[in-house]
């Protein structure tokens, strides 16, 4: 009888477990939600999705003394694998498994508490609103369009001055002040950026920079979360974004994984000793801290290379501050790398990304980098990265490229890097006398260096940015050489991007490479302005005429397959003339650099290779046409764009 008994208490105990293990994994009844509540100060990401390859999400929890409480989740498909305590016991991290039978909805975060008091966070997952593979970056076939948003267009006048903020008041005659531009400035002008032919959208950083000065430009961010509400709100993004969309156009985001602002909220209480790098130093000092105190970057990037570098130099160059007002991120602390890499995602799902630019890219921790681009591209393999090295060697610009057979086996997983190399070689091209070694050979020598590129086309190129002269200083004031300049940018094989206001010949001549003036107030974004180049008033002739000339290039460059993908061919440059080549299938595109101020006859015998002899070729620019013979009168200094393709 005792034995009976012993084997039905060992089967209903077996059952028992058997039954609590069966509910935990997998007919969990979920709790309903009957009340929305907001117990926690801070749970980042504040809401996820279903249906990612990586069923794995780690949730920082920020509130007074969470780290001493026992949280609990009651939904079906979802479950807490792991709690993590932080250094603080203000935080806790907490590993979420989100299996593929999860289903969008509400559910409660519990969290006990010591006193057996309890906490209550609803937490939501959303359904994605399309297929990871539907998320398709930028690529050759683009061209870009980068805009400063401060100084681009102030549609909202109410939110120049936000209660609370550190920065306050708007002074368009300080170029480090704040001066009104919006995110509604950029969507109300998208007639004007699609029509001049362009197919993606780059502004600089609109999240919030909660900073006591220079908080205009984006960098120094306070939330990684939240957009500046001088720029507007979330659902303004969101418009920019949808807007772009049902143009066919792409937005392109622009995220730092390097550093944050000195005002970032974490910084009054770090998570982690070793969140941020040289926190012992910032800590020991924050009272009296500035430039003398921080350990800045060497900004030696050749470091990440260079075989032969001490682990000294790295280390200065990846640990230490961009400057004292952005504190240097470590990606090292695993929960540091999880936030970052959740935090992208993040914003390519709410805003429908059409491409992410990084930030500094050779400045955070390398193999980080490689996994966060990883994680990325994993899950939309389709989508497009572009990080900044910002380096006049083809070297350094191509070992960042997914697919380089790097020495050291680094793989990137990054398709684009950004072509610093070539912005020098046209600048001094242009700007040189013609000779031997110098002149036009800098650029044919520039794209001569291509062998060193995993993928040439997949390369972003540009003339100037937001952070250097603009092409029309560099080049001297020279409207001819600036048309050359963006000309060759357009035909090369490469991703162009072009800086906003480029088209109507803004310059900082003033004080050349000031970043304030870099970043003018584009005219007619403000009320009153009494020159509008959104519509033409005010502008001088030759302004509009370089709005016309570029607006023919990037609209014919729209469907050109020669352009996007064609074969390049070029011929060394002779007696001050350089012509390069872009062919597919049945279309022939020829880009003539002439530097000659007086007429020249060019023999055409040399460039049989092209296959053009008896070929009717259009002017893209004065829609004249040519029959490609003998030879050819260039009358005059300049670009001549010539196709096969009819029109």
């Amino acid at each position: 009888m005792k034995t009976l008994k012993l084997i039905l208490i060992t089967l209903l105990v077996v059952t028992v477990f058997s039954c609590q293990e069966t509910t935990s994994k997998e007919s969990v009844v979920s709790e309903p939600v009957a009340e929305i509540q907001n117990d926690i100060e801070k749970v980042e990401p504040p809401h996820w999705w279903t249906g990612f390859k990586n069923q794995k999400l780690q949730l920082l929890v920020k509130h007074p003394n969470i780290g001493s409480a026992i949280p609990k989740i009651n939904y079906s498909g979802v479950r807490i694998a792991e709690v993590h305590k932080a250094d603080s016991p203000n935080y806790l991290f907490l590993d979420l498994e989100i299996s593929e039978t999860a289903k969008a909805g509400q559910f409660n975060i519990r969290f006990q508490l010591e006193d057996a008091s309890e906490l209550i966070q609803t937490y939501e997952l959303k359904s994605r609103e399309k297929p990871a593979e539907d998320y398709i970056g930028f690529d050759s076939s683009d061209a870009i369009y980068l805009i400063t948003p401060d100084r681009f267009a102030n549609a909202n006048p109410k939110n120049d001055v936000v209660e609370g903020l550190l920065q306050q008041g708007i002074d368009r005659t300080d170029g480090y002040a704040r001066h009104g531009g919006d995110l509604e400035g950029i969507t109300n002008h998208l007639d004007y950026i699609e029509n001049l032919g362009f197919t993606a959208v780059w502004p600089c950083p609109v999240l919030i920079n909660d900073m006591p000065s220079g908080s205009y430009h984006g960098y120094a961010m306070t939330d990684f979360y939240k957009v500046d509400p001088r720029f507007g709100t979330l659902k303004d993004y969101k418009e920019l974004a949808n807007n772009l969309r049902t143009r066919d156009m792409k937005l392109i985001m622009d995220q730092v994984a390097n550093h944050c602002g000195l005002e970032h909220w974490w910084m009054k209480d770090l998570p982690f000793k070793d969140w941020v790098n040289y926190q012992e130093l910032y800590e020991e000092n924050k009272d009296n801290w500035d430039w003398k105190t921080t350990k800045t970057s060497n900004h030696r990037r050749t470091t990440n290379q260079d075989p032969y570098a001490s682990k000294n130099d790295y280390l200065e160059m990846a640990d230490g501050w961009f400057v004292s007002s952005m504190p240097d991120l470590n990606q090292r602390n695993p929960f540091m790398a999880n936030y970052i890499t959740q935090n992208s995602i993040w914003w390519i799902e709410t805003l429908g990304l059409g491409g992410i630019r990084q930030d500094t890219y050779p400045y955070p921790d390398k193999a980080f980098m490689s996994n966060w681009a990883g994680a990325i591209m994993s899950e939309y393999p389709n989508f497009s990265i572009v990080g900044e090295e910002w380096s006049y060697n083809p070297l350094l610009i191509g070992y960042w490229q997914e697919g380089h057979e790097n020495n050291d086996k680094y793989d990137s997983n990054l398709k684009s890097s950004m072509d610093f190399a070539m912005q020098k070689n046209i600048s001094d091209a242009l700007n040189e006398e013609e000779s031997w070694d110098k002149g036009l050979v800098k650029m044919y020598e520039g794209l001569a260096n291509d062998f060193a590129y995993t993928s040439p086309k997949d390369i972003m190129a540009f003339t100037d940015n937001h952070d250097m002269s603009r092409v029309f200083t560099q080049l001297k004031g020279d409207v001819v050489n600036t048309k050359m300049a963006l000309s060759y940018l357009l035909m090369m094989p490469r991703i162009p991007q072009i800086y906003y206001g480029t088209e109507i010949l803004m310059d900082d001549f003033e004080k050349p490479g000031d970043h304030g003036l870099i970043r003018t107030d584009f005219p007619g974004g403000w009320q009153g302005d009494s020159v509008n180049a959104f519509t033409g008033e005010g502008l001088s002739d030759t302004q509009k005429d370089m709005q016309l000339f570029l607006t023919k290039i990037l609209n014919y460059r729209k469907t050109s397959e020669a352009l996007h993908n064609g074969k390049t061919l070029h011929f060394a440059p002779k007696d001050g003339i350089y012509i390069l080549a872009r062919i597919v299938d049945n279309e022939t595109v020829v880009h003539i650099i002439n530097k000659n101020k007086e007429a020249q006859e060019l023999e055409l015998s040399r460039f049989e290779e092209l296959g053009l002899s008896g070929k009717t070729l259009t002017n893209i620019i004065s829609k004249e046409t040519l029959i490609w013979n003998t030879s050819m009168t260039l009358n005059e200094k300049g670009s001549t764009i010539l196709t096969t393709k009819t029109q």
